[in-house]
């Protein structure tokens, strides 16, 4: 019988602060193994990590709904899917909670009109919380509605628009908030990352999202859909998939 493999690691170092473990405590367990996904290029998406909720993959819009629960009415076609107007936003099936959400998006490549009437859409983070999806490229609006905005809260770090039509990314650390029955026990977190770039970093977002208004906290579940939006504009998404984040905020 083989003999079992002594783990690498100490039992005689000093215990960290929680007092669970010790410094490069052998008996620690290890990080779960996740195999990572493929960059895309403007030419097609890539893939997503192992461990991925793919909730949208160019094929189908069998994981959304209309708002009112009817299938999604978007158009499908070319391994993208594309607002049609005046049809509303669409939802996901599934529910995210705490997460790393990763979308592309595509503002039309035939421009009109100005500030927030150019490519605008929105991803909203269990139906609640929006990143600004916008033409800000040598487009200007209000700074906390450009690209990538925490709509009405927080302008991005930066502009990190490209030319209209071509495919950009947001990928998006997700840590929702708390309640204690009516009471706020801890305010969502957002970090996000615009083509690459840090935009907002571990932002406390005030509250849920409106126009022209601040609104405050209310009690909800800890998980809920992902929110695409119908603004009007022929905005295309590719590739969106989701990993849950657990454990993160243990020892």
């Amino acid at each position: 019988m083989a003999q079992e493999q002594k783990r690498p690691g100490y039992d005689d170092t000093p215990f960290l602060p929680d007092g669970k473990y010790r410094v490069h405590d052998s008996a620690r367990p290890q990080p779960r193994v996740v195999a990572p996904g493929t960059e895309s290029t403007q030419e097609r998406p890539g893939a997503p990590p192992s461990d991925a909720v793919v909730l949208f993959d160019g094929t189908s819009l069998d994981g959304w709904l209309s708002m009112d629960g009817s299938p999604a009415k978007w158009k499908l076609e070319g391994g993208y899917v594309e607002v049609m107007p005046k049809t509303g936003n669409i939802k996901s099936k599934a529910l995210l909670g705490d997460c790393q959400l990763h979308v592309e998006w595509a503002a039309p490549t035939l421009v009109k009109g100005e500030s927030q009437g150019r490519g605008n859409s929105g991803v909203f983070l269990m139906g609640l919380y929006e990143i600004q999806v916008l033409d800000c490229y040598d487009n200007p609006t209000y700074a906390d509605g450009t690209t990538a905005a925490i709509y009405g809260q927080f302008p991005p770090l930066v502009n990190a628009c490209r030319r209209p039509g071509e495919w950009q990314t947001y990928d998006v650390v997700w840590a929702g908030p708390r309640f204690d029955g009516s009471r706020l026990g801890r305010p969502a977190y957002l970090t996000v990352f615009h083509n690459g770039l840090v935009v907002h970093h571990h932002a406390e977002l005030i509250g849920r999202t409106t126009h022209r208004q601040l609104a405050p906290y209310a009690p909800h579940p800890l998980a809920g859909p992902l929110v695409l939006q119908d603004h009007g504009d022929l905005v295309r998404y590719r590739n969106i998939w989701f990993r849950p984040l657990r454990g993160y905020d243990e020892p």
